[in-house]
């Protein structure tokens, strides 16, 4: 098994296609459906990336890296924002939270599987 990613986001489309993109680069993805749902699943296991999404009920994606990121055992684990916002911003907000990078939808699978290889490798 590959190196494990969480994939955090309201749509089921889009966890679908992140979770098949890793997949076939021999990641192994786990998905989350809000930050709630995230901080749960990051309570259960250790990954070494979390791809998440902005907008989403519950939690939004920037109060959910705030979270992560006060979490010690997660403190150097990136954290990608794959989001529709392309808002400045909403990226300095991202950024001042502890994300490490931002992809705006709709992404190109070769783009987002470059930004995991060189943040975590295969």
């Amino acid at each position: 098994m590959g190196k494990p990613v969480l994939c955090v986001d309201d749509s089921a489309s889009v966890r679908q296609m992140v979770s098949f993109t890793l997949e076939s680069a021999g990641y192994s993805p786990t998905t989350a459906v809000d930050g709630v749902d995230a901080l749960s699943k990051l309570d259960q296991g250790r990954f070494s990336l979390v791809i998440t999404d902005l907008n989403m009920p519950n939690m939004d994606g920037i109060t959910m890296i705030a979270r992560i990121r006060a979490m010690p055992q997660h403190a150097g684990m990136p954290i990608v924002m794959l989001t529709t916002e392309s808002d400045e911003a909403k990226k300095v907000a991202g950024k001042a939270a502890g994300a490490t990078g931002w992809i705006v939808k709709p992404f190109d699978q070769t783009r987002l599987l470059a930004v995991v290889n060189k943040l975590i490798g295969a």
